[in-house]
């Protein structure tokens, strides 16, 4: 019959000792079973019950034949793992960079010493807290390390460094809601008349089409349908630093380098305005020519640096209008605006964005729709009775 038993032992005094007797920080309790004929000691935490639960599920698992042993990792080096054999494989460049920069700010400080199995869902919500008490990190951004962490744990798990994931059922902290910065019609024409070439065609066809940043500088004369009326969004631009170049061993690779949009639904054919089409046959007489055939593009035909559109283009265009200092990607939250004020489909302008699904769409867009649809009311009774002059009057009976 399979047994186990439970012992603290302090690998500091190297001894096994009755918890009374040792306080040292890495002394710990030891769940102590035989597999066959090898002994096997498994940290079980510094609570007792926690650790009594440990080894009712070990011997459990003995006598059903179920059992797996674990492999014996720390956080930090799992870390690692991950983000390499992973993620790299998994999610764009931007997403990748992201994950670096949350998981080195916040998940290795706070776990990255304790093994896997030593994770509690206790010692998960500690951190969630600790990490809103911070100033610098709004809640937004510990939900993302949250769900960096526990995607990372439920990897672990499967891997067989863990039978449990501590976070699985950790809530994500209230977000509270933010209104998008966005510019009115006069604001845009403001913007447009006080931009230099060649970023005046670029901040144009930005606030009319809502394409983003890396999409527009990524965009080709092939993608510009001129009969239909339509610029079709196939891929986006990214661009390496040259540490991210030096790891990966192309230090002298170009730092750029073509890749397909953000999702599925961003491949999309995204309509053409009249005044936008004479901005971009006037552009193309002008602007240098690339051999990547892009529409906008820096002297030697590469790709614009998205840093250069910022500091060269969209900044002083803002300061020369005398305008508040806004992101890049809100001229997109601005054509969005503008489309639902003219009373747009919903959907039709989830298509327009390349949103997955109509819901990230209504979610954050949602809150413009209200406005938009002030004379709903009267529109409706116009259809029904028809036109009134005069407001209708009730009478008393």
């Amino acid at each position: 019959m399979a047994s186990g038993s439970l012992i603290w032992h302090c690998s500091t005094c190297r001894k096994n000792k009755a918890r009374s007797r040792c306080a040292h920080p890495r002394a710990r309790y030891y769940v102590v079973y035989r597999v066959g004929k090898r002994q096997r000691w498994k940290p079980a935490g510094r609570n007792k019950h926690d650790a009594e639960r440990v080894l009712v599920e070990a011997v459990a698992q003995l006598h059903a034949g179920t059992y797996r042993e674990i492999a014996a990792s720390t956080f930090g080096d799992f870390a690692g793992r991950w983000l390499k054999d992973y993620a790299e494989a998994h999610v764009k460049p931007s997403t990748l960079r992201r994950y670096h920069s949350l998981v080195a700010c916040y998940l290795k400080p706070a776990f990255g010493r304790l093994l896997l199995t030593e994770i509690t869902p206790e010692q998960v919500q500690r951190f969630m807290a600790d990490t809103l008490r911070q100033e610098r990190c709004a809640p937004a951004t510990a939900n993302r390390v949250l769900t960096i962490l526990k995607g990372m744990l439920k990897q672990a798990r499967q891997w067989g460094y863990m039978r449990e994931n501590p976070a699985q059922d950790i809530k994500p902290a209230r977000v509270e809601h933010v209104e998008m910065e966005y510019f009115t019609p006069d604001q845009v024409r403001l913007l447009i008349d006080n931009a230099d070439e060649p970023y005046r065609t670029l901040l144009l066809t930005a606030v009319l089409t809502g394409l983003r940043r890396s999409e527009l500088l990524g965009l080709q004369w092939g993608d510009v349908d001129w009969k239909a009326g339509v610029i079709h969004v196939r891929r986006s631009v990214w661009y390496d630093s040259r540490k991210e170049l030096a790891q990966a061993g192309k230090a002298n690779e170009p730092c750029w380098r073509f890749l397909t949009p953000k999702s599925k639904l961003s491949r999309r054919a995204v309509v053409m305005t009249p005044r936008l089409r004479e901005a971009l046959e006037l552009h193309r007489l002008n602007a240098p020519t690339s051999p990547h055939d892009l529409v906008f593009c820096s002297r030697d035909g590469a790709p614009m640096h998205p840093r250069n559109v910022i500091e060269r283009g969209f900044w002083p265009a803002l300061t020369r209008a005398e305008l508040r200092r806004i992101r890049f990607h809100d001229l997109r939250h601005t054509y969005t605006a503008m489309m639902i004020a003219q009373g747009f489909h919903a959907k039709f302008i989830q298509r327009q964005l390349g949103h997955a699904s109509i819901q990230t769409t209504l979610d954050r867009y949602g809150h413009l729709l209200p406005d938009s649809q002030r004379a709903a009311g009267e529109r409706l009774d116009a259809l029904v009775f028809g036109p009134q002059e005069e407001p209708l009057r009730l009478t008393p009976v």
